[in-house]
């Protein structure tokens, strides 16, 4: 009878029903993610975050070194995603972080801070 109830038991530990997920929330979470998850994309945000204000994008294409195309794609990905604001003064366009890119970038130095 002892194997019998570890049995039980083991099976109803192996058969715990999982959490809900809201789809919508996630498609959300992942669509952000993937806006920052390119080596690009995430260092124009720190950048721009680095500036403590907006910055103009020829700045931004002299300081990460990649031609003036990718990082038009880049910011404009980021723009779509809602982590940076978009600004156009004359020929040139300023970019700034949201608040939600600033909460973002915050949670991963902490983040990185408890790793270190």
């Amino acid at each position: 009878m002892d194997g019998n109830v570890e049995t039980a038991t083991e099976d109803t530990a192996c058969c715990v029903p999982v959490g809900a997920v809201d789809t919508g929330a996630l498609a959300a979470d992942v669509e952000l993610l993937s806006a920052m998850g390119n080596d690009t994309r995430y260092e124009l945000l720190r950048r721009i975050d680095g500036a403590g204000g907006e910055v103009c994008v020829c700045d931004l294409e002299s300081a990460v070194g990649v031609s003036q195309s990718a990082v038009s794609q880049a910011l404009s990905r980021l723009y779509t995603a809602g982590l940076v604001t978009r600004r156009k003064d004359g020929n040139w366009r300023y970019y700034g972080l949201t608040d939600e890119a600033e909460r973002l970038l915050a949670t991963l130095d902490a983040v990185r801070g408890d790793r270190q």
